[in-house]
This record gives C-alpha cells, structure tokens and sequence, in this order.
C-alpha cells in the first residue's frame, strides 16, 4: 500500500551541495521544500576528536553501502561489465550534505575556453582538431553569463584565495584571503616563477581566517589538521552544506528535511512531473510526495540512473549517437604527474589541509598553444600539502624494494623527504563513454544499477604524458634529487583511487537534440523537472569540479523560482 503525502511546492532528490544550495534559495523566497535524503543525517558534533585515519579513509565510514547500492563497469561493450564490490577508483557519499561532507575544499572556477570548449576550439585550430569519435560540445552559457553564481557561491562558503593570473574576469575578489604558504608551497612558487610559470594560491574552501557569510553563518578557521578529505570537519572550518547551506533553509521553517528516504521514481503524467516515489528504509514503507516541480539533485550516477528508471528523456545510444541521458560521461586525468625526493631537505608534510597548495594553469584549458600537440584542453599543476596520514602514504623511489629491510629503511627515510606536483587533467567527452542500465545487476530494492562505460584514449595519455614532463621540470627546478616521473597511462583502474570527479550524463546546451537541460538545469522534455549537479556538465575541465556545480546550482535555483511564477522553458 503506498501512502500518499499533501503536495508541496518543490521537492528536492538528495540534500548534498545542489540540494542544500536550491533549499536555501527557496525557502528564503517562501516556496514550501521537501527535502529527500537516503542517508542518515550530520552534524558537525558527529566529528568531535574522530581523526581516525582507518575508520574514515580505509573503513570509507562516510561512504555509500555498495552491498545496497553499487554501479557495474566495463572499459568498453565487448566486456562484460562486473560490480564495483568494494571502494576504489572513486568515492560516494552518503548521507545529509554527501559528498560535500568528506571533499577536499579545492574551488576552482572553469576557464571561459570550458564553456564554449567546441566553438573555440574550431576557431583557432579548426575542425579537423577535434577527433571524430569525441562528442565534443559548448555548454549553452559562458563564462561570463555564469561569473555572478561563482562570486554567490564564494561568499557563501567564505573561499579563501587569491586572483588567477590565467583565470576568466572576477567581478570581486574571495571573501577570505589565501591560505597560510608552507615552505614547500614557497619553493613551488619560485621554481614556478623563475620557469616563467603562473602560480597563485589555490583557492581554498578551508577557511584561512574566521568568517561570517552573507545569510549570517559564522565559521572558525582552518587548524591545518589534516583530517579533510574523507572525514568531516569537527571546526566547520571546511565549507559543507550541512554548516552552510542546509541550517539557513532549516530556519526559514519552510523546510522539511526527511532523511533514510530512498527515491526510486519520478512520477510523471502528461508530459509533467507529479512528484516522487520513494521508500522509507527504516520501515520499508511505500510513499508518494506530490510537487509542483522536481529538481533531482542527488550525485551523477543517481542522477542518471533515476531519469532512466523513470523512463524519462530519450536513452543515449552510442551505435547511433541519439538519444540524451547517459551521453558524455566523463572523469579525470589525474596520473600526469611526478614524485621528488629530497636527500637534505625535510618537510613537516604531516601537516596540511585539503585545500592548500600552489598551483599554475599555464598548462590549463587552452592558455597554450596546442597546434602541434596531440590532445585538446590539459590541466592544471599543484603542489598540494593535504597531509600525508601515516596508514596510506609511504612514498618510496620506484627502484626501491618493497618489503623487507630495504623497504623498511627507505619509508622511514623519505616519508618526510618527498613532494609531489600533480596534475588535474581534463576529461573530455567520446562516443564510446556513457552510461546506462545495467541490464543484469539491481539494488537492495530491485532495481537496475548504472552500468559505466569508459577507458581512457589517446587523448588522455597524451596529456597524462604531457603534464607528467611538465611536472618532472618544477620539481626539477625545486632542486628534486631523484625523481619519479609517469611514463605511460595504462587503462583506466576501478580499482585504484583517481578522483571523486564523476561528470556527465545529463548533460546541458542549447539543442534539445543533443543535451538533456537547458543552461538552467531545466530538462527539455519536461520543464517542471531540474537536475542540477555535476551530471549537467558536457565534459570536465582541468579543474576539481565543485565551484562549478555550486554555480550551477544558484542559477538552477533562481530558474525554479522563475519557473514557479511564470511557467515554460527558460532557457
């Protein structure tokens, strides 16, 4: 028996950043929000003295069950695609504030070149530039049309740093400055200076001073602990939802906030959505919510996977290359990087944050030329001091042996003596990428899991070999006695931790031929139905992507709110 719940205005599918960020925006306007989180609720005293390295980092405590709820992979359709059964490659929050509990803090902003990324390029470089078998497309709004929403989300979570040399035009500077320079930040920046490079302080969502945002939250500064990525910050320090966004829409009084429920469907009739389904997991029980408009705001996959579950938008077929929902998943380049290992010097790289580092983007975007080189866009390079926790770093030189008296010598040795500068590369969309229904393996609830398609292409290791030397040179030129250098990028691993950057699949531009939203995250063919977040993007830049999907999210906001007074396509 489904129960059947009074309608509400606007009801929102996962309360990570998208959803705390359009609760907020709102609330604030009087719109009635039903709030849907599968996961449990947080708080920040769920943190207090817990920098447990191996029941946060290892035991993935802040992470999605995959026994319930997991994704199939295969590198392309020949293969069979199996489970992902244990963490690897990547990360799923879960839970209130998702993975916006356990991220980092890197906010950088996309360059103007990302968002008009197949225009500009055919401009300078012309057609032939762009492989045929890369679905390659601009995102229906630039830079300059999305610079408003960046500055909104800066100031709401307090994101401290400095100006880009390289970057698009700020209409103001962060509200915080930059974070604290290490001595291995200050060698970074003059090897980086004198090779006639760009560095800046890399824009940080840790706090480096106390701060107060525009709707009045209050937030102490970062104490360089450590303890960032997988693990929530006990200061709140580290700009969340759940210390942001989500208390703001919670005092309007106009926010009911429902944790541990699992939506299953987007009901849908006539062309409109009527609301969602979903399932109550602490009791089993069945429940409809009715709404005015949906916006699904949960993580890519989900994103993907409740659309197609719910039969709505045309399928992706890469046979032909129609269809919408599932086309340009993409990921990251992560491995064009090097290792130096410093025989007098030592660093206290215990310390850190997860946002402080240096970083240049002379090797970003299109800020190079890329007439005689074999790959498109590139990325950024950093050296970030996020803090070596002692159970998963243990750097050693390559040649080094890997157990016995040798190791033993070699990990007590360098642990202190070794930098990394590391590359964020791009992650650019192909045919042969996407998502879909698996059509063998379901969910706790029965069902279908997402099944990704993807491997990395030439594209990729080329830029991974590119950014790799570049990283070689700086680390040279820090004065490195021996270093480490990526060679070769193999095939893409599941198995082995990249990134949490997972983009795609639901993708925006300005033909409804070839994306699934318009620039307001509003899908085409249904247009009281949202989905905002990182699945929006048509590929993925040099960049961590979090400020984009923050932006993002006000202006999706702001669409909703236009939506509920005038109706239509907004865009």
């Amino acid at each position: 028996m489904v129960k059947t719940l009074p309608k509400t205005d606007v009801v929102i599918v996962g309360v990570g950043w998208a959803g705390g960020i359009i609760a907020s925006e709102l609330t604030k306007q009087g719109l009635n929000v039903v709030g849907l989180e599968k996961g449990r609720e947080r708080e920040t005293e769920d943190y207090y003295m817990v920098h447990d390295e191996l029941r946060y980092a290892l035991r993935y405590e802040l992470m999605q069950d995959l026994s319930k709820d997991t994704l199939t992979f295969r590198g392309n359709e020949k293969i069979r695609a199996l489970p992902m059964r244990q963490y690897g490659s990547f990360l799923l929050g879960d839970g209130l504030g998702g993975a916006g509990v356990h991220w980092n803090g890197q906010t950088f902003r996309f360059l103007p070149y990302d968002f008009e990324i197949r225009s500009k390029t055919i401009e300078r470089y012309g057609k032939n530039k762009i492989p045929a078998d890369m679905t390659l497309q601009d995102w229906g709004i630039t830079y300059d049309e999305l610079e408003p929403y960046y500055d909104k989300f800066e100031k709401m979570a307090g994101i401290s740093g400095e100006e880009n040399p390289l970057g698009g035009k700020r209409s103001d500077k962060y509200p915080t400055p930059p974070m604290k320079h290490s001595p291995q930040m200050r060698m970074f920046k003059k090897a980086t200076e004198k090779l006639k490079y760009h560095p800046y302080t890399v824009p940080s969502a840790n706090l480096s001073e106390a701060y107060e945002n525009p709707d009045g939250i209050s937030r102490a500064a970062c104490q360089y602990c450590a303890f960032c990525e997988r693990f929530g910050c006990e200061y709140g320090a580290k700009a969340d939802p759940v210390v942001t966004v989500i208390p703001v829409a919670k005092q309007t009084g106009k926010f009911d906030l429902r944790t541990h429920s699992w939506v299953r469907r987007i009901l849908h009739k006539d062309g409109k959505a009527t609301g969602v389904r979903y399932t109550d997991v602490t009791t089993g029980e069945e429940i409809e919510q009715p709404a005015d408009t949906v916006v699904v705001t949960s993580y890519v996959f989900n994103n993907v996977k409740l659309l197609l579950n719910s039969k709505i938008g045309k399928p992706y077929d890469p046979s032909t290359g129609k269809g919408v929902v599932g086309k340009n998943y993409a990921y990251q380049v992560v491995k064009g990087s090097a290792v130096g290992y410093f025989e007098d010097e030592k660093f206290n790289n215990f310390a850190g944050a997860g946002a402080l580092g240096m970083v240049i983007d002379d090797f970003n975007g299109d800020n190079f030329d890329h007439s005689d080189l074999d790959f498109l866009h590139g990325g950024y390079l950093a050296l970030t001091q996020t803090g070596q926790r002692p159970i998963q770093n243990n750097p050693i030189p390559k040649e080094s042996a890997t157990w016995g008296k040798e190791f033993k010598q070699n990990s007590l040795k360098y642990i202190n003596k070794t930098l990394s500068v590391s590359a964020m590369g791009a992650s650019l969309p192909f045919k042969q990428h996407y998502l879909d229904l698996d059509p063998v393996y379901k969910d706790t609830f029965g069902d279908p899991v997402i099944r990704m398609t993807y491997d990395f292409k030439d594209q990729d290791r080329h830029l991974a070999q590119f950014t790799a030397k570049k990283a070689e040179g700086i680390l040279k030129e820090m004065g490195a006695d021996k270093i480490d250098t990526m060679k070769e990028l193999g095939p893409y691993n599941i198995t082995t931790y990249q990134s949490t950057h997972n983009t795609g699949g639901v993708i925006m531009g300005d033909d409804p031929s070839t994306s699934a939203v318009n620039n307001y995250s509003q899908m085409w063919d249904m247009d009281n139905l949202f989905v905002v977040g990182a699945s929006s993007f048509p590929h993925n830049s040099g960049y961590n992507p979090t400020d984009t999907v923050g932006a993002l999210a006000y202006r999706a906001a702001e669409g909703v709110i236009k939506y509920q007074k005038s109706g239509g396509i907004l865009a």
